[in-house]
């Protein structure tokens, strides 16, 4: 079983990896996107938005001729691809999901107990709960791409950097807290995860109609609109800091349970407080009408940077009691 774990976690990869590719390809080949009327402008037009050249004088409005019969309908066939990435997601999904429950069968175990399981978790709780919104707001597909890139990156650092054998659990994690503290800290990381890309996203697309035109702002004509984006990215982490909450609250009694103690300032616990901090403070700017909106965004950014920082940097760099990474 935990072969085929390994070989489902593959085929995961590789299905988010051919969605992405698929959204890219809708966004580059789409008839009605926003490359499409770029590449379908005429020159005399795409010069039309900028200032006119004093060496050359305007040519003389043509004569009125009768208006050329309406050419067929095309069919954008790059449509195709997009849903196409749709489906393929959610067969990556499906493969994911398989991932994890073999997982926990071969180690007869919920399938969380290190660094590399959790991550497995946190990306399949992402993905579900981008289709989760996509069946929601379909507008909202081009979003995919960023939703795929993201999850083949961390799947990808998973099975590569993180991954180890299957082990039964050390003997500080044998305990049903296990399945409540850390399946909340799950499902809001999850959460927050899809919340980051909307963010993201939010961000090139405000700057962009801002005017601004370096990278990454020239992605923005082809995301979702601004308002869209922030409105989705509030949600999102209004639904995903409650669970936060409550993993923080069931953490500190586990830890009472087994050290003896509520709360010792051990580098996860630290920092796991530091998002909840980040997160409530998004949460407060965010409906606080003279905060920019754009300003409180960077927050939430800010809060998935400090999640980061206690998944990696935290078992990776510092030594403490929640030392699980399961890495040598």
């Amino acid at each position: 079983m935990s072969a085929v774990s390994d070989q489902l976690l593959v085929a995961a990869i590789l299905a988010y990896l051919v969605a992405m590719v698929c959204h890219a390809a809708e966004y580059a080949f789409g008839v009605r996107g926003p490359v499409a009327r770029v590449a379908a402008a005429p020159a005399r037009e795409l010069v039309a938005v900028g200032a006119a050249s004093p060496a050359e004088p305007a040519p003389p409005a043509p004569a009125a001729e009768p208006a050329p019969p309406a050419p067929p309908p095309v069919r954008d066939r790059a449509r195709l691809a997009g849903r196409v990435a749709v489906a393929v997601t959610v067969l990556g999904v499906l493969a994911h999901l398989g991932c994890l429950v073999t997982r926990g069968v071969a180690a007869g175990r919920v399938p969380w107990g290190n660094m590399y399981e959790f991550v497995l978790a946190v990306t399949f709780v992402g993905a579900t709960a981008w289709l989760v919104v996509l069946a929601r707001r379909p507008a909202l597909r081009h979003l995919g791409l960023f939703v795929a890139l993201t999850e083949v990156v961390l799947l990808g650092i998973a099975g590569m950097v993180l991954y180890t054998k299957v082990e039964p659990l050390v003997a500080a994690l044998n305990s049903y807290w296990l399945k409540v503290h850390v399946t909340a800290a799950v499902l809001a990381s999850g959460t927050f995860l899809v919340g980051f890309v909307a963010g993201a996203m939010y961000l090139v697309r405000a700057g962009y109609e801002q005017g601004k035109r370096s990278f990454p702002y020239t992605l923005g004509p082809r995301v979702p609109r601004a308002e869209a984006l922030e409105r989705l990215t509030f949600r999102l982490h209004a639904f995903a800091f409650p669970i936060w909450t409550f993993a923080v609250i069931a953490g500190a009694i586990w830890a009472e349970a087994a050290w003896g103690r509520y709360w010792g300032w051990d580098p996860k616990e630290t920092w796991a407080f530091i998002s909840w901090v980040v997160y409530a403070g998004y949460l407060h700017a965010r409906a606080t009408p003279s905060v920019r909106r754009s300003t409180a965004t960077w927050i939430a950014v800010l809060g998935w940077a400090t999640m980061m920082m206690n998944l990696f940097g935290v078992n990776l760099f510092f030594t403490g009691l929640h030392s699980y990474a399961g890495l040598d």
